[in-house]
């Protein structure tokens, strides 16, 4: 199987799910659907970030779907919410998987971290930390995290703080915790393990249309991304058929 599928500037790693939790010990994992790809056309920073990541493995059905037009195919969607359970419980019993949750609201990563840690049988996530509104912008506040995330001895950090802030903090930060292997990028995901939001039923989910549920749930705040930002994907990758397609980047 060839590495990559090129969907618009990104290589795209084809890799089953059960192959990824085989060889997923360090580098940093960020996880593409539609709304990345977008802004992956705009911003030159987030490009960077997903350029230096190790491990781009498709999050999205739709994407999935795409991929299928294109010479070569991905194998399947692996999305960070559900990947991540898996993986936490593949290392169940691995001493040396210590995990530092980063993001959410107040108080969402302890009850995650309790839940974690309570359907693995031990102190698997040994620490979480809130961060303030607007803390990228603040040095200072950066600086804070760094240093509470050394102290913790955590080798794989989950930071969810939606994209493209949560890339861009770990492609800017990263080398100032040596001690971390393995960096995941998983938006929502904290919430998803505290229980405070419900991922859409899986025939929902089988039948594309997971994105849909997620406006349901809070319409004032997804509506301009689903219907305003992101349809502007499929003129790219129309693009992309047609052989017309040029990143603004490379």
């Amino acid at each position: 199987m060839d590495k990559n599928v090129q969907l618009l500037n990104i290589p795209v790693r084809r890799i089953t799910a059960e192959k990824l939790l085989e060889q997923l010990d360090s580098g940093v994992l960020v996880t593409p659907n539609i709304d990345h790809l977008v802004k992956l056309q705009k911003d030159g920073d987030f490009y960077a970030a997903y350029s230096d990541a190790e491990w781009v493995v498709c999050d999205s059905r739709i994407l999935l779907l795409c991929s299928k037009l294109l010479h070569k195919s991905l194998p399947e969607a692996i999305p960070g919410s559900s990947f991540f359970p898996r993986f936490y419980r593949y290392h169940a019993a691995d001493p040396d998987c210590r995990i530092f949750l980063l993001g959410a609201a107040p108080g969402v990563g302890e009850k995650a971290m309790q839940r974690i840690n309570e359907s693995v049988g031990r102190k698997m996530v040994i620490g979480s930390y809130s961060p303030p509104y607007g803390f990228e912008k603040n040095p200072e506040e950066c600086d804070r995290i760094v240093d509470i995330i050394n102290a913790t001895d955590a080798t794989v950090v989950l930071v969810g703080l939606g994209a493209p802030k949560q890339e861009k903090w770990i492609h800017r930060y990263r080398s100032r915790m040596p001690g971390v292997k393995l960096w995941m990028a998983l938006g929502a995901t904290i919430d998803f393990e505290a229980g405070n939001i419900a991922r859409a039923p899986r025939w929902v989910q089988t039948i594309c249309m997971e994105w849909f549920y997620r406006f349901l749930k809070e319409p004032r705040r997804m509506f301009r991304r689903y219907f305003v930002d992101d349809p502007v994907f499929f003129y790219y990758f129309l693009q992309q058929l047609t052989g017309r397609y040029r990143s603004p980047f490379q």
